[in-house]
């Protein structure tokens, strides 16, 4: 810690090893590490800054997260998408999971591997895992060593689950009193509908997304991408970083709770802004027509079910280009296309003339061809094209990787690109393959006690 005069010391608690000193400062060309501003860390956060000044990796870069250590209990999606943004940013990440079939994901989908689905691969990189039987006293008591290896625990149970497992907030604070616990739930843990199970769905329809998502005459509609899970994940990623940030000023873990509904509604707050007045009125249901013509949707040739282009052009000066573009400068002065309103009264003969247009012409020319004009637009691609798309393997999103089962398939990358931080993606872990590294270096378990384990049932 550093004193009032800006001396230094370190203080040791006498409850654990743990070392109480201040952030780190770094010296790139040294592997000492200095601190300042006084601050409480455990020995997990301690990692973070002794590694960090002596390892380089890659080249100069080093992973932003390399030294957070995470002990990870989530299934599905809306909990491993979180714990997988971290690892992308260097978090190490440890996922726990029950002997047998694992986390349920591993069998999501029509993937002929049973227990390594697509699913399950594209939610799971970057991480290790072991296999423990929570559900006996020894399992229980491993898990309970472990936790204070770690600086993070995230779980996204059922309502009452992690209770019934003994693997609550005030269960594991007990043994790791700084410890962040982050907990996933579908409607939060109170309030009326806190008992109640929920998918992602469940949380779109719950936020509103189904209530915009339509044709306007036609029934609620579900949403294509799933948010309610992957949107409430990053959003839970950002607090557990806000959380571990406290901590370093702090020293001081704590319980952090998201619900899935709640999450949800962030991703509504454009369609709730411009279209229910405050709250006193629902949202219409628009289909593809948003009330601002010719923004639209235009099929294209060869006509296959995603032959289509989305144009947006919203200011006068788009229009204009748009105009330009299709050699239809004339429409600039066409007193029926003059201004919104006008266009709007006009709007069947707009798309009409659009149409005509985008259809002597494939997606992607017609993408190239308004996009170099300055005209908002893009082909709609389907999740085949996505992984041969020439400006995602130009920017090198599409990673091909191998996987047991499935060969060298290509897997879409992480958005945020940090400049002076990289971290390789690796692919999903199979069920158990890191129990023995873990209880090894974890835990110092030589290898007839982890054989024992294994013999009882307790891990895999």
């Amino acid at each position: 810690m550093e004193r009032k005069d800006g001396s230094l010391f370190e203080k040791k608690d006498a409850r654990s090893s743990r070392v109480n000193k201040g952030i780190a400062e770094t010296n790139p060309n040294s592997s000492s590490v200095r601190f300042h501003a006084a601050t409480v860390v455990d020995h997990a956060t301690v990692r973070v800054f002794t590694k960090a000044s002596s390892e380089k990796t890659r080249g100069n870069w080093m992973p932003a997260l390399e030294g957070m250590r995470i002990l990870d209990m989530t299934q599905y999606e809306a909990g491993t998408s979180c714990t997988q943004a971290l690892a992308w940013l260097g978090a190490e990440v440890v996922k726990i999971e029950p002997p047998g079939d694992g986390d349920p994901g591993r069998a999501v989908g029509l993937s002929p591997n049973r227990d390594y689905s697509a699913y399950f691969c594209n939610w799971n990189a970057n991480k290790r895992s072991m296999a423990l039987n929570l559900a006996s006293t020894e399992g229980h008591d491993l898990l309970l060593q472990l936790v204070p290896r770690f600086d993070v625990f995230v779980e996204n149970y059922g309502p009452g689950v992690a209770e019934r497992l003994k693997v609550d907030y005030e269960t594991l604070k007990a043994v790791h009193p700084s410890l962040i616990y982050a907990r996933l739930k579908g409607f939060g843990t109170s309030g009326p509908y806190s008992h109640y199970k929920s998918y992602d769905m469940i949380a779109q329809a719950a936020a509103g997304a189904f209530s915009v998502t339509g044709e306007a005459n036609g029934a609620p509609l579900v949403p294509g991408p799933t948010t309610g899970d992957s949107g409430t994940g990053v959003q839970l990623g950002m607090a557990i970083l806000a959380a571990y940030i406290q901590k370093l000023r702090s020293g001081n873990g704590q319980e952090i709770e998201i619900s899935m509904q709640e999450a949800m509604t962030y991703y509504m707050r454009t369609r709730i802004a411009t279209g229910s007045k405050w709250g006193s009125q629902a949202t219409r249901r628009n289909g593809n027509v948003q009330g601002l013509p010719p923004v639209n949707i235009y099929p294209c040739k060869p006509f296959g079910p995603n032959d289509w282009v989305y144009i947006m052009p919203i200011t006068a000066g788009q229009w204009d280009e748009l105009c330009v573009a299709i050699d239809r400068s004339d429409l600039i002065v066409d007193e029926r296309f003059a201004g919104l309103e006008e266009r709007r009264e006009n709007a069947d003969a707009l798309h009409d003339l659009f149409t005509a247009w985008t259809s002597e012409r494939t997606k992607h020319d017609v993408m190239q061809i308004l996009g170099d004009a300055g005209v908002p637009c893009s082909a709609c691609l389907d999740t085949e094209e996505l992984h041969s798309d020439p400006h995602l393997v130009e920017r090198g999103f599409i990673h091909q990787i191998d996987h047991p089962g499935h060969g060298e398939v290509p897997l879409l990358g992480f958005a945020p690109r940090l400049s002076e931080s990289e971290v390789e993606i690796e692919r999903a872990p199979l069920l158990g393959e890191h129990t023995d590294d873990v209880l090894a270096e974890e835990l110092g378990l030589e290898t007839k006690e982890i054989t024992a384990l294994r013999q009882s049932g307790i891990v895999a």
